[in-house]
């Protein structure tokens, strides 16, 4: 995680008053980076809790109920919200170091903590001053509240979160909204959902506002089971959703900005982290492989030490393209141009690929080292869950699509090759 050595001990961080005026207030770094540490020290005792219960989470496909409900007694569902709203101003990299922590645990859990988050960032980014979305973000801290996002919709438009066809319907005060074939993960457990649609129905598909819905202003008709190779936890079932609620419940922010200004880096740097925690723990049993063997024969080194060490090295790297990611949103996060420019696009787009490819690489590699106790399910070397959760990675947001968008960029782009950036 990107450590706070070396700043000053205080920095200025933006607070919203009751009339939702901007003014600084000083934030200690001392106390902020111990609140962190504790924080982290919490996930460890959540993550021994979804790992007792993981291996039924995958077998029955179900929810970690288990894991959520110490994630809400531990109050670490609201950390990211702002101290103005009561919670505690977590950062990026201790967020994505949590999911971490508990994706070694179970690849569900971290998947289903990380995509909460992504949505919580989209409140707190864009919506500081909007005083229906602020009480709500308090509502998140104080109640624990976990929310799940619905972006995907039938009707040829798939995984193409920039794109709706379903569109808002004003009806006086409030809107209603109609979107079939959404693929909602977690979304029979979650509190409240973040749907994208038209602003309005005759606005062009790519016109599209996000609106948060609590779970009594919406109903949820399942169309489709979620039944995969792995994440199976996340429960991403398919859905025909039915909403009303006021319009001020819609976020004022355009969708897209909220896409090109946060969703991105937050999603591929959380989900990164999430791939990172399933490849430590792929090492880790790796490595208590190898002293396994090396126990069965004192004073000799096993011949799958060497490719253990090289695995470290593998897994190091990970871990700094991670971090120096991390570092990169830090340096840009209170600039809207550069987090909207081609360069910071195709720089989280490019860490969503290595990561994706590099946890696939790793847990591969720990196969190697572990042989036949890492193929089978009754071993404590056991790697075969990890290895399909491992897989989903480059096909949850399909790789292809990112290679894409990101060829296009290069069309215009020069890419940065400094050591700076």
């Amino acid at each position: 995680m990107a450590s706070l050595a070396g700043r000053p001990a205080t920095e200025p961080q933006p607070d919203m008053s009751a009339a939702g005026r901007k003014r600084p207030v000083l934030v200690d770094l001392g106390a902020r980076a111990d609140s962190e540490k504790t924080m982290i020290a919490k996930a460890h005792a959540v993550a021994r809790i979804a790992a007792e219960h993981a291996a039924d989470v995958d077998a029955h496909s179900r929810f970690p109920q288990e894991a959520f409900e110490a994630l809400r007694t531990e109050r670490l569902l609201g950390i990211m919200i702002p101290a103005a709203h009561g919670g505690e101003q977590a950062s990026l990299a201790t967020i994505a170091e949590i999911g971490s922590v508990l994706a070694q645990g179970c690849s569900s859990t971290g998947m289903i903590y990380a995509m909460h988050q992504i949505k919580v960032s989209s409140l707190v980014v864009h919506c500081g001053d909007d005083a229906w979305h602020r009480g709500f973000m308090a509502r998140i801290a104080e109640e624990q509240l976990l929310l799940a996002s619905a972006t995907t919709e039938g009707g040829g438009v798939g995984g193409d979160l920039r794109s709706s066809v379903c569109g808002v319907v004003r009806d006086g005060e409030d809107f209603t909204l109609e979107k079939e074939g959404c693929l909602i993960s977690y979304g029979a457990q979650a509190d409240a959902i973040l749907i994208t649609a038209r602003r309005t129905l005759e606005a062009p598909p790519s016109d599209q506002v996000m609106s948060v819905l609590m779970r009594d202003q919406y109903r949820l008709e399942r169309s489709g089971v979620w039944d995969t190779m792995g994440m199976r936890g996340t429960c991403s079932d398919n859905f025909s959703f039915a909403g009303r609620a006021p319009a001020q419940q819609i976020i004022p922010t355009p969708f897209a900005e909220i896409a090109a200004q946060s969703m991105l880096a937050h999603a591929h740097l959380l989900w990164a982290g999430v791939w990172y925690g399933i490849a430590a723990e792929a090492v880790a049993r790796a490595e208590g492989f190898v002293r396994s063997e090396a126990r069965k024969r004192p004073g000799t080194t096993p011949p799958s030490a060497l490719r253990l060490a090289e695995l470290l090295a593998r897994l190091q790297q990970f871990k700094a393209l991670i971090v120096a990611g991390l570092d990169r949103y830090e340096r840009a996060r209170d600039d809207a141009d550069e987090l909207s420019s081609m360069g910071f696009v195709v720089a989280m787009n490019s860490i969503k690929i290595a990561a994706s490819q590099s946890v696939v690489e790793i847990v591969s590699q720990a196969f190697l080292i572990c042989g036949i106790q890492g193929y089978r399910n009754d071993s404590p070397s056991s790697l075969t869950r990890l290895m399909r959760d491992a897989l989903s990675a480059p096909i949850m947001i399909n790789n292809d699509r990112i290679l894409g968008n990101t060829s296009n960029l290069l069309a215009v782009y020069k890419h940065d090759s400094s050591l700076s950036r």
